[in-house]
């Protein structure tokens, strides 16, 4: 090894100063993140994005409206250049980028974000339509007259000061906020975890509302809102329902409803237009009719004509055109769903109070409000004590140089310096410093010209005042009563009428608000397929096989059922299995006369073995349905002969899956459903040609799953394959059409039915022979009716029932088909005839 190398240190021989490093400790890393995430966020939430409760503002929009007051740029004033007020801001009070200071101004500007705003501008401060504002460069400002209600008092010691960010000024750490503004202008805010959304409000009702509050701590909420109504948003618009105002006006938390403010308005041609005065508040008019284009380019809307912003300095006028075979009300419920021409508002009430965020309920925040405001006066009382104190002793001191002027003004001649003659004026009159500095600071003129009697009366003023002020020091009733004093003022200074209206609970949109309400046509054939026709489609159509507005894919296939009843109608479709389901009319897809329509089973959760017996289209289910107020019923007769009556109300709320309309027992069926207001007979028809004629209300009125009573007794083997009802009120009835199995039927007068009592034997419809075979079915019917006979075999044979002749019960019938060998008939159902055949005949 060289010498040089020799001569080298030693690497394990050196000795490492730990002190060069500090004091290391060991920390958890956890810990200290924990920590300093804390403190970041504490630091967020208190000095930037949360409101403070006593004066409504965030720091910056404080620091914004201090620095103008500062500037001297009152609301009487010339405009200065926004730059010059931001770059105040920036370099005094607020370091955190002139564009959060720029933004904030421009928002205390817009009267569509603020409900009374702070800030007089000049320029291009944005728009509703989402134009952002002119650089700062090219806008001007001043603060508003109403601003002033913030920064009152500011000179009186009211507030304390707190050092600027570096420490080379001072900035108030509230303002005395005689203006309550938290709830006024509302305020939103992100922090951190948490975020604030506080809605505008009337400065009249807010400033009626702490008055009724300072009357009456115990105020209940319904009580206030009595006063103050709710939200009263900058854009107007409506506010749909109460729920939501009384719930944030209670715990500080709820959701409000806010609809556009729309009329309907007729055109000429019989068109419609949808008028838009007012939109729901932080809505951007331009965004609004760009989503309701989308809808019609998308074509969810299809009857949307054309859409205009006639918006001008009056107001708002946005207008939608409708088509001339449109309807309005449907468009705008599309709208209000699918568009912000409904919007929700959530509320948090979110805000500092003595140093920490809370949430507050109304309450809460007027009781801030009024404690705020009894510091401010209690302060702003002292300040003006204490100066008039000052006063009153200056005078003392100036009445004692008046009454002795001759040797005062030769006192201070004679003295060498100023200090001298304090002092020798001090000794001689026994003055304080203070009032022999008054004295001394007076020019010599002046001290000659002083009235005895102009100051003898200034101070009989102050002594009054000082008196005035001690008695406010000294009773905190008075206090308030100042309070109610300037909020009374305030509101007759700067209140103004509500923008926003209160409209009534708002129900979510069902499906039938988008359905236009017209009259259709509903046809169920034979086989179990439904479908829809407009009327007006229907009447103008001279097309259709004979009996037969269905499809002619299935020539055995045929109309058994044809409603003309409202598109919002409830048809109610009973299975043999005495369950009912509901569908709604529009909900039945819509076909042309030469349409098939769509199966049932596809329609309805049903089994593959139930099936649909009875339909019912039902426009109404109030209990006084009928024409002359008696109450509706659903009767229902099933195979064993068991019947039930259920009031009509019952079927009003159905489930998609079904609900039950009758307890049947093992075995039983549901054959037949009908609806009857009281006024009819009942009959019933048995397999062995029986049948039983009584009175409805015979059938105790009963709940949905009861099982009914007997409304037949039968034989053994023997069931019930019909049950018609006929009015009992001396109109005219219809006659009884019973068909036999082999082919054999015959029609009798209802009157020759003797009326009896429900549970009896019954008498004979038809005589169920050998050559007859068993009854398949009885209906009502005239002579102006047909009739299909289905058979075994699935042949379909048509009569028309004024040829069937009429004879007694005990007769055997005639021939209605000729059966082959071994085909027997099956059922038996009305056929409905079409207009072209009502027509021809």
């Amino acid at each position: 090894m060289s010498e040089e190398n020799t001569n080298q240190p030693q690497a394990q021989n050196v000795n490492v100063n730990v002190d060069l490093f500090g004091d290391i400790q060991q920390r958890d890393i956890a810990n200290e993140m924990r920590s300093y995430y804390i403190d970041y966020a504490m630091s967020v939430i208190v000095g930037r994005a949360l409101p403070d409760v006593r004066d409504g503002l965030k720091p910056v929009h404080r620091r914004v409206l201090y620095s103008m007051n500062e500037m001297g740029l009152k609301y009487n004033k010339p405009y200065k250049k926004s730059a010059r007020v931001v770059g105040d801001v920036l370099g005094k009070y607020h370091p955190h980028g002139d564009t959060a200071v720029y933004d904030t101004l421009v928002r205390m500007v817009q009267d569509f974000s603020l409900r009374k705003p702070l800030i007089d501008g000049q320029g291009n401060f944005g728009s509703i339509d989402g134009d952002s504002a002119a650089a700062m460069r090219y806008t001007e400002c001043r603060l508003q007259k109403i601003s002033e209600e913030m920064l009152g008092d500011l000179d009186k010691d009211t507030v304390k000061m707190i050092p600027n960010y570096d420490g080379s000024l001072l900035e108030p750490s509230v303002l005395p906020a005689k203006l309550p503004a938290l709830l006024v202008n509302g305020s939103a805010g992100i922090a951190v975890g948490m975020a604030t959304n506080i809605p505008t409000h009337n400065l009249g009702e807010v400033c009626d509302g702490i008055i009724a509050y300072i009357k009456n701590p115990d105020i209940t909420v319904k009580e206030m809102m009595k006063i103050v109504k709710g939200p009263d948003f900058p854009t107007g618009a409506i506010i749909r329902g109460t729920k939501g105002i009384y719930e944030y006006f209670e715990t500080g938390h709820g959701s409000v409803k806010v609809q556009a403010a729309t009329e309907i308005e007729e055109r000429k041609g019989g068109r419609q237009a949808i008028i838009v005065s007012a939109i729901p508040y932080q809505v951007n008019k331009t965004s609004l009719i760009e989503s309701i284009v989308g809808l019609v380019r998308d074509k969810k809307v299809t009857d949307i004509a054309d859409i205009r912003d006639e918006s001008d300095r009056r107001g708002m006028r946005l207008v939608i055109e409708v088509k001339r075979d449109g309807n309005a009300q449907v468009v705008l419920n599309h709208l209000f769903k699918h568009t912000q021409l409904q919007t929700s508002f959530p509320v948090n009430m979110l805000a500092i109070v003595d140093g920490r965020p809370r949430v507050l309920s109304l309450k809460e925040v007027m009781k801030a409000y009024v404690k705020h405001r009894q510091e401010i006066i209690t302060n702003r009382t002292k300040f003006d004590l204490n100066k008039a104190q000052k006063r009153e002793h200056i005078l003392n001191g100036l009445l004692v140089a008046i009454a002795n002027m001759d040797e005062v003004v030769a006192i201070i001649r004679k003295a060498k310096d100023p200090t001298e003659a304090k002092f020798t004026l001090m000794q001689r009159f026994t003055l304080t410093e203070v009032q022999a500095q008054a004295i001394l600071d007076m020019r010599l003129h002046q001290l000659t010209q002083l009235s005895a009697l102009a100051i003898e009366n200034e101070r009989k003023e102050l002594l009054k005042l000082i008196e005035e002020l001690k008695y406010i020091l000294g009773n905190p009733q008075k206090i308030l009563d100042i309070i109610v004093e300037e909020l009374t003022e305030l509101k007759k200074t700067y209140g103004d009428e509500r923008r926003t209206e209160i409209g009534p609970d708002m129900t979510e949109l069902a499906m039938e608000d988008f359905i236009e309400k017209e009259d259709v046509v509903i046809t169920i054939s034979n086989d179990g397929y439904a479908k829809r026709i407009p009327l007006s489609t229907y009447k103008s159509q001279n097309r259709g096989g004979k009996g037969i507005i269905g499809s002619k894919t299935k020539e055995e296939d045929f109309m058994e059922n044809l409603f003309i009843t409202s598109s919002h109608a409830t048809i109610l479709m009973f299975t043999s299995r005495g369950r009912v389901f509901a569908l709604r009319a529009f909900e039945i897809p819509e076909g042309n006369r030469m349409s098939k329509g769509k199966a049932l089973v596809n329609l309805l959760q049903i089994t593959g073995e139930e099936k649909v017996t009875s339909t019912l289209a039902i426009e109404d289910f109030n209990p006084s349905a009928s024409s002359d107020g008696q109450q509706a019923y659903l009767t229902l007769c099933t195979r064993l002969g068991t019947i039930k009556r259920v009031a009509l109300k019952e079927f009003e709320h159905i489930r998609r899956s079904g609900i039950i309309a009758i307890g049947l027992d093992e075995g039983d069926v549901l054959i037949s459903a009908q609806m009857t207001f009281g006024k009819s007979d009942i009959l019933v028809a048995t397999q062995n040609g029986k049948s039983i004629r009584f009175d409805e209300n015979e059938v105790r009125a009963m709940g949905r799953q009861a099982r009914g009573v007997r409304a037949i007794n039968m034989e053994e083997g023997d069931i019930v394959v019909g049950m018609e009802h006929a009015p009992n009120d001396g109109t005219e009835q219809p006659d009884v059409l019973s068909v036999c199995e082999n082919g054999f039927g015959k029609r009798t007068e209802f009157s020759e039915y003797k009326r009896q009592h429900r549970g009896g034997m019954g008498v004979i419809t038809i005589k169920t022979s050998a050559r007859n075979g068993k009854v398949v079915g009885i209906k009502l019917v005239d002579e102006t009716k047909d009739l299909m006979i289905i058979t075994e075999k699935g042949m379909t044979i048509r009569l028309r029932c004024g040829d069937i002749r009429s004879v007694g019960r005990n007769a055997q019938g005639v021939t209605l088909a000729k059966m082959e060998p071994g085909d027997k008939i099956a059922r038996i159902a009305p056929v409905v005839k079409d207009e072209e055949e009502e027509q021809a005949e």
